[in-house]
């Protein structure tokens, strides 16, 4: 069984190259994998593995000045989520590309999932779902409002151009797990929105917390790991992933022309040469064989970079 712990937090940190060696050493040493991003402004990620070693890496964020009380989510998975362990450096752990986005200055107003139904069900209440456009397309709230972007960094051109859609309404957003939504609320609080409110912990918590009979939640959640998504009580859902694009695929679109394990999708097809294609193909066939010798393969695509 794997641990797998979801995790962000939002702080300054001085030097986060130097946190960076050590970090993977001890993720390395306690066969944790998965992805890590430092930044000036804190840290992001989900890795996965054995309980003593998800506790041990916590344990070392958590020494960080002004870390001791982050939050992260845990589920479970009885297949290797992750191949490999990154730990990168970056300018922001989650991109929006505002210089003047600061969640350690002010965020909008948490609300508890067992709250989140009564929020969202108010007539004053514009639902915004801050994810990219393949996340939307598997699942969402609801009557949320979806800006149809391809990456997080397009949200506030989104904003601009629909901003009076919203004129006296109350604006509840929500994102996979809570990150994106620190930096978008704080964004709309900036651009003189005054009651904007966001899903404390995001849709795992949801899921997680609230029960299927009481659910406003409509089809799966994508999740940046080899799970593809997840449905209730973080349950493993029925998607696959592409592993030449990283979006997700259903069940009925394996019957696609277009879709080939590991070599394209439908979404994707357009996107690649037939020599890239070829590219991929040997990479399937090196993943097969490595699978039959009961082995990973580490080149396989594991998810998309959260934007």
């Amino acid at each position: 069984m794997y641990i797998i712990a979801a995790l962000y937090h939002f702080t300054r940190l001085a030097d986060p190259a130097a946190l960076q060696a050590p970090l993977k050493s001890i993720c390395l040493s306690k066969a944790v994998k998965g992805s890590l991003l430092l930044a000036p402004e804190g840290f992001n990620g989900t890795i996965a593995g054995p309980r003593v070693g998800i506790d041990a890496v916590l344990a070392y964020l958590r020494a960080i000045p002004d870390c001791a009380d982050f939050e992260h989510k845990e589920s479970f998975s009885q297949n290797p989520p992750f191949a490999r362990m990154k730990v990168r450096l970056k300018k922001e752990i989650v991109t929006m590309g505002q210089p003047d986005i600061d969640p350690c200055a002010r965020v909008g107003n948490y609300v508890d999932a067992a709250d989140w139904n009564t929020l969202i069900s108010a007539p004053d209440v514009a639902l915004i779902d801050t994810r990219n456009d393949y996340e939307v397309a598997i699942g969402t709230f609801d009557g949320a409002v979806d800006p149809e972007t391809k990456s997080f960094g397009e949200f506030p051109a989104w904003w601009a151009e629909n901003k009076d859609r919203f004129h006296n309404k109350r604006i509840a957003m929500f994102c996979t797990g809570g990150i994106r939504c620190e930096k978008s609320t704080n964004y709309l609080l900036g651009q003189g929105v005054s009651d904007v409110y966001h899903l404390k912990g995001g849709i795992l918590k949801y899921l997680e917390e609230v029960p299927a009979t009481d659910s406003k939640w409509q089809g799966e959640c994508y999740v940046f790991d080899q799970r593809v998504s997840v449905g209730h009580g973080l349950a493993p859902g029925s998607y696959i992933m592409c592993h030449a694009c990283g979006r997700p695929v259903a069940p009925k679109d394996k019957s696609h022309r277009h879709y080939e394990e590991g070599v394209s999708c439908a979404d994707c097809f357009a996107d690649y040469s037939e020599g890239d294609r070829d590219r991929f193909r040997e990479r399937q066939h090196q993943i097969d064989l490595a699978k039959k010798r009961g082995k990973n393969h580490i080149g396989r695509k594991t998810g998309i970079t959260l934007e």
